[in-house]
């Protein structure tokens, strides 16, 4: 692994901290409004509501391991694929009259939407634990071999 300097670990740790903080906000909030409330109320919209905060930081993992040549494939593909399932779950609606209320939200369409949700939160899960295995790999120490005594 090249360029393992203070930079490059500022820039993992920062991009891993932004990709989780969408998937870690409504578990943490629906905890706290357990205890204030005594209700379950869970936010399963968030993590979609929170994407400025999942690009930004998938593009630091993703020139993070452009910078040290370690985990490229799994951070660009996860990456990708929530940007593209993003782009799903706000065309999809329009399109469709979803966003507008002119269709109720039942049906296909809905169901599609729901779907897609679905897909883009498991690959902001995929995209979090890229950030983690890099952040494992940029802090793992040398290992030096140990001579017979």
């Amino acid at each position: 692994m090249k360029n393992k300097g203070i930079l490059t670990k500022i820039l993992a740790i920062t991009g891993t901290l932004l990709v989780w903080f969408p998937i870690l906000a409504p578990i943490l909030l629906t905890v706290v409004a357990m205890i204030a409330r005594g209700r379950f109320l869970f936010d399963y919209l968030m993590p979609a509501e929170l994407f400025p905060s999942a690009l930004a930081g998938g593009v630091l993992l993703l020139w993070t391991a452009l910078r040290t040549h370690s985990r490229q494939k799994h951070i660009g593909w996860s990456l990708g694929l929530v940007v593209g399932w993003m782009v799903g779950i706000t065309v999809i609606p329009v399109v469709t009259g979803l966003a507008s209320g002119e269709r109720e939200p039942v049906g296909f369409w809905f169901a599609l939407v729901l779907a897609i949700l679905a897909l883009y939160s498991l690959s902001l899960v995929s995209l979090a634990s890229g950030g983690v295995l890099l952040l494992r790999d940029l802090f793992k120490t040398q290992q030096l071999p140990i001579e017979n005594l």
